[in-house]
Parts: C-alpha cells; sequence; structure tokens
C-alpha cells in the first residue's frame, strides 16, 4: 500500500478506493479495499511475527499447513482460504481481515458466516480473529454487535497498531 501511494500513481486515495479514479469497470474495482487491507494486515503480521518468533503463511489452506507445519487443519469447506494463519508452539490462529467501504447485505452476511467459523474452528481448538474495518460498518451495526457477542476476538486497524494483535498472540 505505501509503494503504491508513495509511486504518485493515485491522486485521491478515497477515489481510488471508490474506484473513481480508475473508472468504471466493476471487475478493476472489486475487492480493491479488500486487498489493501490484507497488504496492510501483512505489513503488520509479518512485523509481529518476526519480532515474536512466531510463524505465519499468508493465504494458507488445508494442505499449505500439512505442508508448513505437518499439521491437519480441520476445514469446515473444501479448500477454504484463510487469510492469515500464525502458529505460535502448537496453537494455531486462524485470521480473516476485510474492509468495508459501503454498508449492506454483505457485511450482515459475513458476520454470520464468521460466527459459524468462529464455532467450528473453537470446537477443534483453533483461535479465530477476525480483523474488519471501514465505513460500511457505521451504517449496518447490528450484525456486527451481534459478532462481538459471540466471537472471542474482532479488531480493527488502529487496535492492530495499538499492539492488541500482539498481545494476543503473545500471552
Amino acid at each position: 500500500l505505501l509503494q503504491l501511494l508513495s509511486s504518485n500513481k493515485i491522486k485521491n486515495l478515497v477515489d481510488y478506493v471508490f474506484g473513481i479514479e480508475v473508472g468504471l469497470d466493476s471487475n478493476a474495482r472489486k475487492n480493491r479495499a479488500g486487498k489493501a487491507m490484507e497488504q496492510l494486515m501483512n505489513k503488520h503480521i509479518k512485523r509481529i511475527c518476526e519480532k515474536n518468533n512466531l510463524e505465519y503463511l499468508a493465504s494458507a489452506n488445508k494442505s499449505n499447513v500439512e505442508k508448513q507445519w505437518g499439521i491437519d487443519l480441520p476445514v469446515d469447506k473444501t479448500n477454504r482460504k484463510v487469510d492469515f494463519i500464525i502458529k505460535k508452539d502448537r496453537q494455531l490462529y486462524l485470521i480473516e481481515v476485510n474492509f468495508y467501504s459501503v454498508g449492506g447485505s454483505k457485511l450482515k452476511s459475513t458476520a454470520g458466516e464468521y460466527k459459524n467459523i468462529y464455532n467450528f474452528w473453537k470446537s477443534h481448538n483453533l483461535q479465530f480473529i477476525w480483523i474488519t474495518d471501514g465505513w460500511g460498518w457505521k451504517t449496518t451495526q447490528r450484525p456486527l454487535k451481534e459478532a462481538f457477542n459471540e466471537l472471542d476476538y474482532i479488531l480493527n486497524i488502529k487496535m492492530v497498531l495499538d499492539g492488541v494483535l500482539e498481545y494476543i498472540l503473545t500471552n
């Protein structure tokens, strides 16, 4: 993200995220904010893992985990990809990240899906951390509140920057 901004190809970050600056091609705009969020979190997760001698995989699935760590990762559906998986001793932390520029039904369905994923992974002694942010949550608060009541860890960007993720992973 920093490299993208410093290249001076983007004049207005807000317009770029919303797709105004690059045109109206919906495929070009699709999930741009989500990809930027993944890149931002990758930078911070990498730093946390290096500092605390933790291993991690980005965009990992069952076979990646088996190959890298020899651990059989239980999955609720075939070929589920997880944005980040962090290994601390024999404990795995599965992290999903997303950013919502606008509210709507997608946020509600994601919150519901993540509650189900949390329960599935918790039953297999795995930790689930959801890192989410964006203006979309301002208008779609109910699903987020419901998820807060069920999930152990829901973080936003500021919480990650303030050290909450590192604290969770090291304590």
